[in-house]
């Protein structure tokens, strides 16, 4: 029997798949059978973790695109659709982050913040929404955040909180919408993971991000992949508009 978390035969294209949490993702998904394309900004980096997938035996399509520039996101599904033949899969990663108290965030940096995390979230969930309701389906994860249900501690970060709580509510008004496009959208809300963007073993934030979290510790971005792959696969069919926080514990205290 073939197994409902298989993505054989599947397309999936990851935003911000070069590095972190977003290589994971495009990891895990060709790794239950996804042919994947990742797109990011930097040309580099994304030859670098084809590079990577080519040595573990899978052929990665690299986009170089900046999804805060509407054309660039036309042109990066344009680009995916060519290179992968469709998009079943679409897996909204690419984030930005202010640790700034409120009242030094300027005008600039809440909006690099809501631009990349919010507005470009949004257009290539259009982009790729109307291309799989042609197709007949598809499936949309957003990632978001525990920060989007809590404030965090004791670093301050008011706007990428604020745009993760839009993301939430956004996957919610977005899945209701389109359900009746077979199309299927849902988030993961990822805890404490050590990543380039979250310095998690440093001393400083053992206190609040480590002890507060019953399973007094970090993830690694591999233990956020295979809720993704869920997320995206035949095996969460009768899952839309869910936020599935993933956390070690720490919003259930």
């Amino acid at each position: 029997m073939t197994s409902p978390f298989s993505l054989e035969g599947k397309t999936a294209l990851v935003t911000g798949g070069n590095q972190g949490l977003g290589r994971a993702f495009a990891f895990g998904l060709a790794e239950a059978g996804a042919r994947v394309a990742i797109a990011g900004r930097s040309e580099p980096r994304n030859a670098a973790i084809v590079a990577e997938a080519r040595g573990a035996g899978y052929e990665f399509l690299a986009i170089t695109a900046d999804i805060t520039d509407d054309e660039q996101v036309t042109e990066m599904m344009g680009s995916a659709i060519d290179g992968l033949g469709r998009v079943d899969v679409l897996v909204n990663n690419a984030g930005a982050c202010i640790h700034k108290p409120s009242f030094e965030v300027t005008d600039q940096e809440w909006d690099a913040v809501w631009d990349l995390n919010v507005r470009a979230l949004w257009k290539a969930s259009i982009a790729a929404g109307t291309h799989m309701r042609e197709l007949g389906g598809g499936s949309i994860v957003n990632i978001g955040s525990m920060s989007g249900l809590i404030v965090n501690r004791p670093q301050w970060q008011p706007a990428y909180n604020a745009s993760k709580a839009a993301v939430h509510h956004l996957t919610k008004s977005l899945a209701v919408e389109w359900a009746p496009y077979n199309i299927r959208v849902n988030a993961v809300a990822p805890g404490y993971v050590k990543t380039e963007m979250t310095p998690v073993d440093q001393p400083e934030f053992t206190r609040y991000w480590i002890e507060d979290a019953p399973q007094q510790r970090f993830a690694l971005p591999e233990e956020i992949a295979p809720s993704v792959v869920f997320l995206a696969s035949g095996a969460s069919s009768f899952v839309t508009g869910s936020i599935l926080v993933i956390d070690g514990g720490y919003t259930a205290v």
